[in-house]
């Protein structure tokens, strides 16, 4: 009776702690596009040693944003995205709310636009990127023009955009096998 209460109880602990490893899965997988656009907002603003480099770093958080708003809305709510975009603007050293308006307008027409985007080849997908990329830049350069009260080289930002674009495909690419592990929605 003693070995079998004590079988019980290692039972019991064995099967609790399955719990919650599988609940810590679960919690990790639901956080995975949030964590991933934390990481691509840390190397945005990580300092390279190539002179002029940092025109030339593509916009890895608005790739980010703009996948995981038309894929899986719900592992990235749009209180995150806003808090993300601070936290790029405090990081980065542009004015306060500029990267956060941005990303929550990019956020918003993937979200509106996931309806007609879904089903449609990567072509498709990749051209609404490259429209809503686009204006989000422009409208990027724009603010900061405002802010420092003066007329900026549009050559800059037009890098960044070809940049963006060309490597969004296999940022796509990847987003769409970790995609492949994330808790189906219910």
């Amino acid at each position: 009776m003693l070995v079998q209460r004590a079988l019980e109880g290692s039972i019991g602990v064995f099967a609790m702690k399955v719990t919650v490893w599988q609940r810590l899965d679960f919690l990790a997988r639901n956080l995975t596009p949030l964590l991933i656009t934390l990481v691509f907002v840390i190397v945005s603003v990580m300092p390279t040693r190539l002179p002029g480099a940092s025109y030339i770093v593509p916009a890895f958080v608005l790739m980010s944003v703009y996948y995981w708003s038309l894929h899986r809305a719900d592992l990235l709510p749009a209180i995150a995205v806003f808090a993300i975009g601070l936290l790029q603007d405090i990081l980065s050293g542009t004015p306060l709310g500029l990267n956060a308006v941005v990303l929550i307008g990019v956020y918003g027409v993937g979200i509106t636009q996931r309806r007609f985007f879904y089903g449609k080849s990567f072509l498709v997908v990749w051209w609404g990127f490259m429209s809503i990329a686009a204006v989000a830049m422009a409208l990027s350069w724009l603010l900061m023009a405002v802010f420092s009260e003066g007329l900026l080289s549009p050559r800059p930002a037009l890098f960044e955009y070809l940049m963006t674009v060309t490597f969004y495909p296999p940022v796509a690419w990847l987003f769409g096998q970790i995609h492949r592990v994330l808790p189906r929605r219910e």
